[in-house]
């Protein structure tokens, strides 16, 4: 299978790239988009979408992307922030009352966004729990403990962060983060992206697989050590069969399942710090300088990295962005003035979208 698409002048690298990729058996499905000056400048596609090899991966289908949701899962919040006066300083519990209970009636909205409200894993009440289960996920959340004193230790929030999320934005606007996400976020920014993916669009979506014969238990040894921890609860979050599971695709998952197209990522990176771009239109001019501005720079308890982030971004000097476990990223180059995306189907680490970024000039250290 040969890559398809167009790669404008000075990015030919990369058509190279991702041929090289599917030859060397690295890649077996991916799209890439690169956006420069307001337009899309490459779309690439190498490989299948489905296991059987059967369908070409085309330039609007759809992947999972792990982490890489979670600016997605802060941008709902904020955009039920702009419509719905919430406050970030202001405490989860005077939103969510539940909240309030084993010493988390000080932890605020910014806590969350920020990955510092002490709750960077699922309890072990959590164990036995479906992994689509949204309503009981977040009961356990709200009546346990944290591990931490919220707002004093930063620890990226793997698999809790859309629960905490959704859990404020139900009580406090009676609308769930999907709804802020799909029907008002979404449509404004024109962003081919989804909290559940409805129905008509499910044949769009990418068949993930893992990348090493050891599945999981590989993955988390060689690739990912540090978040063993936060992925064991609930189970199922790397179970390929659970993953790609109708179900879990139509679920609510805002931590780890915004199925995008590498365009639609692109594109969003293309104007998120733009003073007079859409996103800016959507949340204000205060929220939306809230999102793209380091918020808290300290060593990650759960990368195990010093790490500055926005609320729900990794950002430094070069770019600001975010990856997911196995290997989809997407970013702003501070740079060399382009967005890039990379979505994938066969779950390794970063290296893919690192050779990327080395042969155009973008230095993303260690963070996606």
């Amino acid at each position: 299978m040969s890559v398809q698409g167009f790669a404008g002048d000075g990015y030919e690298g990369v058509t190279e790239l991702l041929t090289r990729f599917v030859a060397e058996h690295q890649e077996t499905g991916a799209g890439l988009s690169i956006w420069s000056a307001g337009h899309e400048v490459v779309n690439l596609t190498a490989g299948w979408s489905d296991a059987a090899r059967t369908q070409p991966w085309q330039p609007d289908t759809l992947a999972h992307t792990y982490s890489t949701s979670k600016p997605f899962a802060a941008l709902a919040t904020l955009t039920a922030a702009a419509a719905a006066g919430l406050e970030l300083d202001r405490p989860v519990a005077a939103y969510w009352p539940e909240y309030w209970q084993a010493g988390k009636d000080e932890t605020t909205l910014r806590d969350v966004l920020t990955h510092r409200a002490g709750q960077s894993v699922f309890p072990p009440a959590a164990e036995t729990v479906d992994l689509i289960d949204e309503e009981a996920l977040r009961a356990i959340l709200a009546a346990a403990p944290p591990e931490t004193r919220p707002g004093t230790v930063l620890a990226e929030h793997a698999l809790t962060y859309g629960h905490l999320l959704d859990g404020v934005l139900r009580a406090a606007t009676g609308q769930a983060l999907g709804y802020w996400f799909n029907d008002v976020a979404r449509p404004a920014l024109g962003m081919d992206a989804w909290f559940g993916v409805p129905t008509s669009e499910l044949p769009r979506v990418a068949e993930l697989e893992h990348g090493l014969p050891g599945g999981a238990a590989q993955m988390l040894v060689e690739v990912c050590p540090t978040y063993d921890r936060a992925l064991s609860r609930p189970l199922g979050a790397m179970d390929m069969t659970r993953i790609n599971s109708a179900a879990f695709r139509q679920s609510t998952f805002a931590a780890i399942n915004l199925h995008t197209s590498a365009r639609a990522l692109a594109g969003f990176y293309a104007t998120v710090t733009n003073p007079d771009g859409p996103l800016r239109e959507l949340l204000g001019e205060k929220l939306h300088a809230e999102f793209v501005t380091t918020q808290v720079t300290d060593v990650d308890q759960t990368v195990q990295e010093r790490v500055n982030w926005t609320l729900g971004m990794f950002r430094t000097d070069h770019f600001i962005g975010m990856g997911g476990l196995g290997g989809s990223a997407g970013y702003w180059s501070f740079t060399n003035d382009h967005a890039v995306a990379y979505v994938t189907r066969r779950l390794h680490d970063h290296g893919r979208i690192g050779q990327i970024a080395l042969s155009m000039g973008d230095n993303l250290i260690k963070a996606v």
